[in-house]
């Protein structure tokens, strides 16, 4: 068991599918992605640098993919509550595959530069 999957078995059952249905895509994705926890949550990295977190929070989730990508995508994520480098969700108002998707080809594009 790893250390995102003892973090995912402490979450609400609904946001645990929902956080394991983004883990999963993020690893198809990213395959070669490394799976760490950092700051108490879990974390994506890329050759060492971080692509993209995810956690659960009392009444949503957030995915933390940092500032550029969100600017980027600010037209996108209209609906969602966002941050300098979050964007909130719900199970009610789920992201969708296509802006997860979006949001780590963004930020692999952004390592791999």
């Amino acid at each position: 068991m790893t250390d995102i999957d003892k973090y995912l078995n402490n979450v609400d059952a609904d946001q645990r599918a929902e956080l394991e249905r983004i883990r999963q895509m993020i690893k198809s994705i990213v395959p070669e992605a490394q799976e760490v926890i950092s700051y108490g949550m879990p974390v994506f990295k890329v050759d060492g640098k971080y692509l993209v977190g995810i956690a659960a929070f009392k009444g949503h989730m957030s995915i933390f993919p940092g500032a550029a990508p969100i600017k980027s995508l600010a037209d996108r994520l209209s609906g969602f509550k966002l941050s300098k480098g979050t964007v909130q969700f719900t199970l009610e108002k789920r992201l969708p595959d296509e802006i997860i998707k979006q949001i780590v080809d963004y930020s692999l594009a952004r390592i791999r530069k």
